[in-house]
Order: C-alpha cells, then structure tokens, then sequence
C-alpha cells in the first residue's frame, strides 16, 4: 500500500479551495461546543473522585457569560441550532453541576 505524500503547494492549495466553505455560522457552533466541553472534563473528574479541585470560579463565570451571549445573539438571528446547542449545553452543565453539589 503506498503512502500518498503531501507537499505544502498541495495542502495551500487544498486550504484555498476548501476554507472558503466553512462557513462562520459553523465555526459560531463549535465555538459553543467548545466552550461548553471546556468545564466537563473537571466536573466529571470531580464526580468520580479522581480530583478535589473544582474549577476556578472566574473561569466558569467568563465562560457562562460567553455562552450568555451567544445564546442572545442565536436568539436575535433565530439560529435554531445554535439555540438547540447553546440550550442542551446549559442543562447538561446544570445537571453536571447539581449531582456534584447535592451529592
């Protein structure tokens, strides 16, 4: 089986053709997604005891203000993914949240 070989004129040129149809609505949503599985890994940890150490308040309050936001500005454009995301983000979060609190 041969290995194809990639030069950097062929991957610029992939770029140009293929960046121009992400679109920023999409990367809008990933940046929700991401924003929402930053905390998760140490709130699971925090669940299962593999860690004592919750994560920094500031961190939590800027991220929460961020996904504030992009939940107005998907409410304003009537993005319904972005609602959907956003929303299902928050529960989920929310729910992380009070099996830790009241467990």
């Amino acid at each position: 089986m041969k290995i194809p070989t990639v030069s950097a004129a062929g991957m610029t040129r992939f770029l140009t053709e293929h960046i121009s149809k992400i679109s920023a609505d999409t990367l809008g949503w990933l940046a929700a997604v991401v924003l929402h599985c930053a905390t998760i890994p140490t709130l699971l940890a925090l669940m299962t005891g593999l860690s004592d150490r919750t994560p920094s308040i500031d961190i939590v309050l800027f991220m929460w203000a961020g996904l504030v936001l992009l939940f107005m500005r998907a409410i304003v454009l009537k993005d319904t993914l972005n609602i959907i995301t956003v929303g299902t983000g928050f529960i989920v979060q929310a729910v992380l949240m009070s099996l830790i609190l009241f467990k």
